[in-house]
């Protein structure tokens, strides 16, 4: 592994860990973030394993077929694509903070998703969307702004938390820190999935 990848790894550790604790210590970690992003953009999908959406597909594989998804921190747009296959009646929406990673995940989008996926640039700890808006909110490897995503969740709606190694990846929340949250904000009938390295939350909120 690079030193570049290295130091990157640890920069996503470290702002997961403290964004989870403070979410206001965002506005010193998004801009650090947002161009490490941009830089990786081109080669994302190369340094993904065939197993990374393993416990992802796991856990959607239970989730009822939604109206409206939001990917949140979409990258490339692999999640968003899965679920979109997944979904084929339901409009998708991915989402990311960096430029380059929206344009790639328009980029890679075949031409017959493209009339219900669609995405564009935006911070996810203040979404562009009405309150509800979503029946199904993914969250692939990513920090989780908990009041913003129960937010935009509809009553009766699910969020999905995958990470891909399990507690190696370099974002990462365990369960019980998603179920403690989450349970403070309206989320029951949690569901853990494992598959390949990796771990996935199903949540409900009621």
């Amino acid at each position: 592994m690079s030193l570049e990848r290295a130091l990157g790894r640890r920069l996503a550790r470290t702002a997961t860990n403290a964004v989870v604790r403070r979410p206001v210590l965002w506005r010193l970690f998004a801009p650090l973030l947002r161009t490490q992003f941009e830089r990786l953009a081109p080669y994302w999908d190369t340094m993904r394993s065939a197993q990374s959406f393993a416990p992802f597909k796991a856990a959607l594989e239970s989730v009822d077929p939604p109206v409206r998804v939001l990917d949140l921190g979409t990258g490339t747009g692999e999640a968003a694509l899965l679920a979109a296959r997944r979904f084929p009646d339901a409009e998708v929406v991915g989402v990311d903070l960096a430029d380059a990673m929206v344009e790639e995940a328009r980029r890679k989008t075949p031409p017959e998703l493209r009339r219900h996926v669609h995405f564009e640039r935006a911070d996810a700890s203040r979404l562009p969307f009405e309150d509800g808006a979503f029946d199904l909110v993914l969250l692939a490897n990513m920090i989780p702004f908990f009041d913003e995503l129960a937010r935009v969740t509809a009553p009766g709606g699910a969020a999905l938390f995958s990470f891909s190694l399990g507690p190696e990846t370099p974002i990462y929340v365990s369960s019980g820190r998603l179920r403690r949250e989450l349970a403070r904000r309206g989320f029951t009938e949690f569901a853990d999935f494992s598959a390949g390295a990796g771990t996935a939350l199903v949540a409900r909120k009621v």
